[in-house]
């Protein structure tokens, strides 16, 4: 697997998510862009301290999400948040904006000099709580060539959480993992059917063994678990649990981060 792991300093490296607080214009917008931007600037500092391998920042607290178009004000925003978070940290940074806004965030990573985005509905289409979000692998990636941005890498979103798939049911997730590596992704993410909800081994095992690109696990991950998906994953995006009282909507908890740390070195080191 030629491409693995290039981007990260460590084997099955643990992105550590930022959920960036409302942003301006959304229903839940409550706090100003300086006190947005401090507190993105601690919870970088709280996962660098952490030991966690990459940060990715997103911006869940936007509810409800629009769907594949956001405003310039989200756009600015998430820039702005951006490059606080790399002028924090050299550690390998991505973002993903929502919901399926991959172009701007696309946009926003390489206005940073962000490594990475997480890609929602890259290849089929989903009924979304947004609403039916199609394909975009074609435009995305002529955009990517357009802006100048090949080397931001492009993880996906297989069969995404939060969403319904009875329009593809016929097509299989190792299936739909081949259209992603045939359309020309960077690495595929498997997850459970919500945001904290833990995904299939077996089906991360199988698509695994037969992909020639990094599969990631993005839900469900735990200090009990992780070593379960360490074992079959090419690396690990974590949120809820890594947050006080594992609630997304809280800041990342310093002890939490310690625990699951501990339990990747000791699988790192077993391994």
């Amino acid at each position: 697997m030629s491409n693995r792991q290039v981007l990260f300093p460590h084997h099955k490296p643990i992105i550590g998510m930022i959920h960036v607080p409302a942003l301006p214009g959304t229903p839940g917008h409550h706090l100003s862009m300086p006190r947005i931007l401090d507190q993105v600037k601690r919870e970088v500092e709280t996962y660098q301290v952490g030991g966690v391998d990459a940060i990715m920042l997103e911006n869940m607290h936007d509810l409800p999400y629009l769907k594949r178009e956001v405003g310039p004000e989200i756009v600015a925003s998430m820039t702005m948040c951006a490059q606080v978070l790399r002028s924090a940290t050299d550690l390998p940074a991505g973002i993903q904006i929502l919901a399926g806004a991959n172009q701007a965030a696309l946009s926003v990573a390489l206005a940073a000099d962000l490594q990475f985005i997480r890609a929602e509905g890259f290849v089929f289409g989903h009924l979304a709580d947004e609403g039916l979000m199609d394909a975009d692998a074609g435009p995305l990636l002529r955009f990517r060539k357009m802006i100048e941005a090949t080397h931001v890498q492009i993880f996906a979103d297989l069969k995404k959480k939060h969403s319904a798939h009875a329009l593809t049911a016929d097509v299989s997730l190792l299936e739909t993992a081949h259209a992603a590596e045939f359309f020309g992704v960077d690495g595929v993410i498997i997850t459970g059917v919500a945001t904290g909800k833990a995904a299939d081994l077996e089906d991360i095992r199988s698509v695994n063994q037969q992909l020639d690109l990094p599969v990631w696990v993005g839900s469900g991950i735990t200090a009990d678990n992780v070593a379960d998906y360490l074992a079959v994953a090419d690396g690990l995006i974590i949120g809820s649990w890594l947050k006080k009282d594992g609630n997304w909507r809280e800041a990342p908890d310093p002890e939490r981060i310690q625990t699951l740390m501990q339990a990747v070195r000791r699988w790192r080191e077993s391994s």
